[in-house]
C-alpha cells in the first residue's frame, strides 16, 4: 500500500492502552465508517426507544354531516421508515384512513397537504458530488420521508450499443421525466447513473447496462416524496369512500390552528441505527443525522447538525479539532477523521455508555452479515469482529470492535489512495487484525 494515506489506531479496552497507533491523529477520508459517529451520537441524544412522529392534523371545522370544511395535513417527523423496504408498518396508510374515518370525516372541502417543514428544503447535501445525486445511494433527506426517497426504472436493453426502452417506473409516477442517454453494452453489471435536482421531476441517466435483458432495474431518490406521499394518501381515502375536493399539496400559507387526529410512530431508534450500520442505509443515516440538529435550531439542517455532533464528543473530552463532518452517511468526500477520533467514540460507547450492547449490536458482524458478510470470512474472526465498513472510490475503512475470550480491542483502519485493488487492500487489512489476535 505504498503512498496511501493510512490512518490506523488499536486500543486495548481491557486496560485502556492504545497498542498500535499509525497516524492515529491524523484524518482520512471515513466513507460510510462515519455512520458510526451518527449513530452513536443519536444513541446518546435520543435513546435508544425513540421514535420519530408523524401527524395526521385537520383545520377548520366538521360539520354535523361530517364534511371537514378545512385541510387534512400530514406533519412530517423526519421518520426515514414510511413505507420503507427495511423496517415499519407496510399498512399504514390504510390506518391512517381509519383514523381520519374514526374522527368524522366522510368529505373533505379543503386539500391534503405533506407538510414537510420540519426540515429544510434543500434535500441534497451540498458537499455530495454531482455524479451521486439523483441516485437511490444519495436520496434526498427531508420532513418526509416515503418509500426509502427511492423510485425503480425498469428499462428493456437490446443489442449492444443501442439505447434501452424506459418501461415503467415503481412506484407510477407519470409527471417524472428521462433523458435516456443510457447505451447497453457487452456487461454484466449496472454501470447507469441519474442526475437531477430535489423537487425536479427531470432526470438524466447516462452509463451502461447489460445488453439484451427482457427487464432491468435501476434505483433512483424520488424528488419529492412528500408530495408522492400525500397523492398515495388522498388515493388510499377516495378508494376507501372519503371524497376529497380539491388538490394535493406541499406549499401553503395557511395559519389556521390545526387539531391533532392521530399520530405515527416509527419503529424505535435501535432499530434504524441498526439498518443504517448493517445495510449501510445512507438515507436512514441522513434522516437520523439532520434530526438532532433540531437540539439547536427550529429547523433540521445538515451544518446544525454537524455542529451539534461535534459539541456532543467534545462535551466528553474528546479531540474534535480530528473530526470534519459534513453529513451523517460518509458520502461527502470533504468528510474527515482520524482513526484515533474513531476509537475514542467507539471506547466511549462501549466503556461508559448506558446504550453500550444495543450500539455493539447495531453493528454487522464480520464473515456473517451486512456490507462484511465476506470480510473475514472463513477465519479464526468470523462471528468475533463487529464493524462498519466505509467505502467509496479509492477509500477503504473499518472501525469497530474486535471481541474474543481473550481480546477487547477497538479499532479504526483507514486506507485512502492506495495503489493495487480495493481486494488487495481488504486483504492487508483483514492479515493486520488477524496478526494482533495472536
Amino acid at each position: 500500500m505504498q503512498n496511501a494515506n493510512i490512518s490506523l489506531c488499536v486500543k486495548d479496552l481491557s486496560n485502556s492502552t492504545i497498542i498500535y497507533n499509525h497516524r492515529g491523529n491524523h484524518v482520512a477520508t471515513p466513507a460510510s465508517t462515519m455512520k458510526v459517529i451518527t449513530t452513536a451520537t443519536a444513541l446518546e441524544m435520543l435513546g435508544p426507544d425513540f421514535c420519530f412522529k408523524t401527524k395526521l392534523e385537520i383545520d377548520g371545522e366538521i360539520t354535523p354531516d361530517s364534511i371537514l370544511m378545512g385541510n387534512l395535513y400530514i406533519r412530517g417527523g423526519g421518520d426515514p421508515t414510511l413505507g420503507s423496504a427495511y423496517l415499519g408498518d407496510t399498512a399504514f396508510l390504510v390506518k391512517w384512513v381509519e383514523a381520519v374515518k374514526k374522527a368524522g370525516i366522510k368529505s373533505i372541502k379543503g386539500s391534503v397537504i405533506a407538510d414537510a417543514s420540519l426540515y429544510d428544503e434543500q434535500g441534497i447535501n451540498s458537499h455530495w458530488i454531482w455524479e451521486d445525486m439523483g441516485n437511490y445511494y444519495a436520496a434526498g433527506s427531508y420532513g418526509i420521508s416515503y418509500l426509502d426517497n427511492t423510485y425503480r426504472l425498469v428499462l428493456r436493453t437490446s443489442k449492444v450499443g443501442t439505447t434501452p426502452e424506459i418501461i415503467r417506473t415503481i412506484p407510477f409516477m407519470p409527471s417524472l421525466l428521462f433523458d435516456n442517454q443510457i447505451k447497453s453494452a457487452a456487461i454484466n453489471f449496472d454501470s447507469a447513473y441519474f442526475h437531477g435536482a430535489p423537487h425536479d421531476n427531470f432526470r438524466s441517466i447516462t452509463g451502461k447496462l447489460p445488453a439484451n435483458k427482457n427487464e432491468f432495474i435501476i434505483k433512483g431518490d424520488i424528488p419529492n416524496p412528500s408530495l408522492l406521499l400525500a397523492q398515495h394518501f388522498n388515493d388510499k381515502l377516495k378508494a376507501a369512500g372519503v371524497q376529497t375536493s380539491l388538490s394535493i399539496m406541499t406549499k401553503f400559507d395557511s395559519k389556521l390552528p390545526r387539531k391533532l387526529i392521530s399520530t405515527h410512530l416509527s419503529p424505535a431508534l435501535k432499530e434504524i441505527i441498526t439498518v443504517a450500520n448493517v445495510r449501510s442505509n445512507n438515507q436512514y443515516a441522513e434522516q437520523v443525522f439532520r434530526y438532532l440538529s433540531l437540539t439547536m435550531d427550529t429547523v433540521a439542517n445538515s451544518k446544525t447538525a454537524a455542529q451539534v455532533i461535534k459539541l456532543f464528543w467534545k462535551s466528553k473530552g474528546l479531540d474534535v479539532s480530528q473530526l470534519f463532518m459534513y453529513d451523517g452517511s460518509g458520502l461527502s468526500p470533504e468528510d474527515a477523521v482520524s482513526s484515533r477520533f474513531f476509537v475514542d467514540v467507539l471506547s466511549y460507547m462501549k466503556t461508559k455508555s448506558l446504550n453500550s450492547e444495543v450500539f455493539i449490536h447495531s453493528l454487522a458482524i464480520a464473515g456473517e452479515t451486512g456490507t462484511v458478510s465476506s470480510f473475514l470470512k472463513n477465519s479464526a474472526l468470523e462471528g468475533k469482529v463487529f464493524v462498519k465498513s466505509g467505502t467509496i472510490a479509492r477509500v477503504k475503512c473499518y472501525a469497530g470492535y474486535l471481541e474474543t475470550k481473550n481480546k477487547n480491542y477497538a479499532f479504526a483502519l483507514m486506507v485512502n489512495y492506495a495503489n493495487g485493488s480495493s481486494k488487495a487492500v481488504v486483504k492487508k487489512m483483514e492479515e493486520f487484525l488477524l496478526e494482533i489476535n495472536h
